[in-house]
């Protein structure tokens, strides 16, 4: 039976373009992941969408003077452009802004609020006296009273990691303008009662820590033992989605809780958007499904802790007698949190303000997108921080991607192509070599596979890398050029032997770099896609119209599973797979890091 894979993707921040600490972070690992469960023929539902709401937006707004909804739309643009570029294959790829996500953040406030979980109390808060408003806590910067890092947000620190109280800040000023005097000042809000729901999340931990990540699992216990404190739900701001209560018109729901809630709401807009309303029930509400949370390890206390108890809090909702007995009462919980650490940039953070930065939108122009995945795959951060060099790119696409991997493709379907009229060699009987290696190449899906589901998919790309290696050993052992002279039959087993490894390693590699794989499919004589389209579609609500970015698998013919070559099948003239990259790129890429980048322009 096919297992529903639900692959839930960090919202990113509509403020500025993606950059490599996205593709690292969250968004790479979840295409991975969920292209492997599609060939496994799993049914995966992978949704994200942009972030419209943070302060973030709006901070970019002020600074540009234009309103927030014209900043967010424009970046939402940009990614849906970027992610179809590099091939992140979402099902659904919306926005928080659409009526449906408003509706059900709405409706997720109400129902914890009509079961006593929410609790309205009086915040001190960071007032501007010049500005004459209470301020966001993106707009303040401060020495972090933790740990003590200088440029600490008003909402979290990014050397430590901790969540923060803005009013604690040391020496906290306002980040537009740092002689803007603050002062302190209390508004009401409604805060979630955390603390309610320490048994059940202990109990969840307790349940999920054997697969978690160590670094998720210690960092969500200590969480919990240093105290759940009530978090405000609502905020002083006129940007996001509004508080469905009388008298609160001048307060929106905090864009932490609501754009969490973007994994249940895509689901539902996913739902209505393909014609069959209740089919997300499939995995939110059935106990069979698997929930994935693919983020940055910035974001843990977020998923492994509120996220969760969210979802407790609300347990039941949208959920009737007419779905069937087939789901259970409760929604399901995240029953995997793969955080990845940081991806730093030549030895330093990312900085958007130094741009300290490798932005997706340009290296694009200018490299393969699956070479970029290649190497963003091979260095992901899944256990500790990792670094993007130019000379670690340049050395792994040429020395890996291309030499082990694109040049063994190319040089075996070119000889076939030649050599044996443009089919797959026919022989007579293999032998033991030819035999041995076909049977490493098929055991290989099973070792890969478990080594994706358990979201090891650095060590998964570097097996099916060594088994290339091994292909290569396998050829310079059987010299086909060499033999196709003296031993024409023997040049014919070896070079079968070897195109049903490469078609094996197609597969096996896919998921990681999907476009060079199919092309490769076609190479060999297939017709059909191993993945479906993605396509930016344009829908329809009641107040407006939104693009999102949809993959459409229906034409989609690849299977998890080994070679099927036949002997005589009919192969299409191979083209070199892999770009080769020149020494000088190092030097002229790293001259763009820290150098002005020209700011996009913005139209209304």
């Amino acid at each position: 039976m096919p297992k529903p894979i639900h692959v839930s993707v960090a919202w990113p921040y509509a403020n500025g373009d993606l950059h490599v600490g996205h593709l690292a972070g969250a968004y790479l690992p979840a295409d991975i992941f969920a292209r492997y469960h599609r060939l496994k023929g799993n049914r995966v539902l992978m949704v994200s969408g942009s972030d419209s709401h943070g302060t973030p937006i709006s901070v970019e707004a002020d600074k540009r003077g234009i309103p927030a909804r014209q900043v967010f739309e424009h970046y939402h643009r940009r990614f849906l452009q970027t992610q179809q570029k590099i091939g992140i294959s979402y099902d659904l790829f919306t926005h928080t802004d659409t009526e449906n996500h408003h509706k059900v953040s709405q409706d997720f406030f109400l129902k914890l609020l009509e079961k006593g979980h929410l609790y309205k109390q009086r915040q001190k808060l960071l007032y501007s006296e010049l500005e004459k408003r209470f301020l966001p806590d993106r707009y303040v910067e401060g020495e972090c009273y933790i740990c003590h890092y200088q440029g600490a947000r008003g909402d979290q620190c990014d050397n430590c990691g901790n969540l923060l109280d803005a009013t604690l800040l040391i020496n906290p000023h306002n980040k537009g303008n740092p002689s803007d005097r603050l002062t302190i000042r209390e508004s009401e809000h409604y805060f979630l009662d955390l603390a309610q729901f320490e048994p059940q999340l202990l109990d969840y931990i307790s349940r999920h820590e054997h697969h978690w990540r160590p670094n998720v699992v210690r960092f969500s216990r200590n969480f919990i033992a240093d105290g759940l404190q009530g978090r405000p739900i609502t905020r002083d701001i006129d940007w996001g989605v509004n508080v469905p209560l009388e008298g609160w018109d001048d307060k929106k729901l905090y864009v932490w809780f609501e754009a969490v809630i973007g994994y249940f709401s895509a689901s539902v807009e996913w739902a209505k958007n393909t014609g069959q309303p209740d089919t997300w029930k499939d995995w939110w509400y059935n106990p069979d499904a698997e929930i994935y949370n693919f983020i940055g390890k910035d974001n843990i206390p977020f998923h492994t802790i509120i996220w969760p108890a969210e979802l407790i809090g609300v347990d039941g909702i949208y959920n009737n007698a007419a779905v069937g007995t087939r789901h259970a009462v409760s929604l399901q919980l995240p029953y995997d949190v793969p955080a990845n650490e940081f991806m730093n940039i030549e030895g330093d953070k990312f900085s958007k303000s130094r741009n300290w930065a490798i932005w997706l939108p340009d290296i694009l122009e200018r490299y393969q997108s699956d070479a970029v995945r290649y190497y963003v795959a091979a260095t992901f951060p899944e256990t500790a921080d990792s670094d993007f060099s130019w000379e670690g790119f340049l050395n792994r696409v040429n020395g890996e991607l291309l030499a082990a991997w694109g040049n063994l493709a190319n040089r075996m379907l070119s000889f076939a192509y030649k050599r044996f009229d443009g089919k797959v060699p026919v022989y007579d009987k293999l032998t033991p070599d030819d035999e041995a290696i076909i049977a490493q190449s098929e055991a290989a899906f099973g070792h890969i596979g478990g080594l994706i589901e358990a979201v090891r998919l650095r060590d998964a790309l570097q097996a099916a890398m060594a088994l290339a290696r091994d292909a290569n050993g396998f050829l310079d052992r059987r010299a086909p050029w060499k033999t196709i002279k003296d031993d024409p039959a023997d040049a014919a087993r070896s070079v079968y032997a070897v195109l049903r490894v490469i078609d094996n390693l197609k597969v096996l590699l896919a998921p990681f770099i999907p476009f060079t794989s199919q092309k490769l499919h076609q190479y060999l004589g297939y017709d059909g896609h191993l993945f479906g389209d993605l396509n930016i579609v344009e829908y329809a609500e009641a107040s407006r119209r939104h693009e999102a970015l949809v993959y459409d698998g229906r034409a989609a013919i690849g299977k998890w599973e080994k070679s099927a070559l036949q002997p005589g099948q009919a192969l299409r003239e191979p083209a070199p797979l892999i770009v080769k990259l020149e020494p000088e790129i190092v030097e002229r890429e790293r001259a763009f890091l820290g150098a002005p980048r020209e700011e996009h322009a913005i139209e209304a």
